[in-house]
């Protein structure tokens, strides 16, 4: 599991050297050296000006691109979120039998724990778990949906080829108050309306990362904080539809048998 861990991280990180974090606040052109723009960057820009084109004319051309292309990229990356979610569910279904795991071989000696690795992973094989299902689709998420935000905060910074214009009377390149709350509240029903979430450190999360998402939007350029109210909303349709938040707090029937 620690070689799985490494490997996760390492792959995380030459995720964020890609995503050129230096240049976040640099024009962008076709011009723009470098893999990350040449492939990612340039190539979602170039796709919310396509659509920002065909809306020509309206002071919310940029506002509705931004709209459609945040949610045509949720939909090509959903089966990536639903086989997560299986994964997930997987590792759920499995955790009584690892915690039966570890009290048997909670001897923290080498043999022992050589024993508890080996039976674990069997135990993985035999249930059809492989540990980075989980991480793997997050991974592959992540240059898209960083390089789309790179893409709006680049484009705030070439003025001269990107007017972003307004939407609903809020300037796309000035930061929004308003926008920064919503993208907020919207992300902590995406939280409420995920996974059932027992560990008290993410439980904390729930509640730390909606407020990020303000402060950064109180700071950032409206167009970003629109990019997180659209993603946001999208992400709860889809826990609406994968986890059915509604059924988290009712008992199943083995504890409705029990209580009888």
């Amino acid at each position: 599991m620690k070689k799985n861990l490494w490997i996760m991280l390492s792959l995380v990180s030459v995720v964020l050297l890609l995503s050129g974090c230096t240049e976040f606040d640099q024009p962008i052109s076709s011009e723009s050296d470098g893999f990350w723009n040449e492939y990612i960057v340039w190539p979602l820009v170039s796709f919310i000006k396509l659509f920002a084109d065909m809306f020509e004319g309206n002071a919310a051309n940029y506002a509705f691109a931004i709209i459609i292309v945040t949610v045509i990229i949720r939909l090509i990356i959903l089966p990536l979120t639903i086989k997560q979610v299986k994964s997930s569910k997987k590792m759920q279904e499995m955790q009584p039998k690892l915690k039966e795991l570890q009290a048997k071989y909670s001897s923290k000696d080498a043999a022992t724990q050589q024993k508890y690795q080996q039976e674990m992973m069997q135990l993985m094989q035999t249930s059809g778990v492989n540990p980075l299902a989980g991480c793997l689709p997050i991974l592959i998420q992540m240059p898209i949906l960083i390089g789309f935000y790179h893409a709006i905060s680049r484009m705030n910074a070439t003025p001269d080829a990107f007017e972003l214009g307004t939407f609903l009377a809020v300037p796309l390149a000035e930061p929004s108050i308003i926008f920064a709350v919503i993208a907020g509240l919207i992300q902590y029903v995406v939280l409420m309306t995920g996974p059932a979430v027992d560990n008290p450190q993410m439980k904390i999360m729930m509640y730390i990362m909606p407020l990020m998402i303000v402060g950064f939007g109180i700071i950032l350029p409206a167009a970003l904080s629109l990019y997180w109210v659209v993603g946001n909303f999208v992400s709860v349709l889809q826990n609406l539809v994968i986890y059915k938040p509604w059924n988290k707090n009712k008992p199943d029937a083995t504890d409705a048998k029990g209580a009888k």
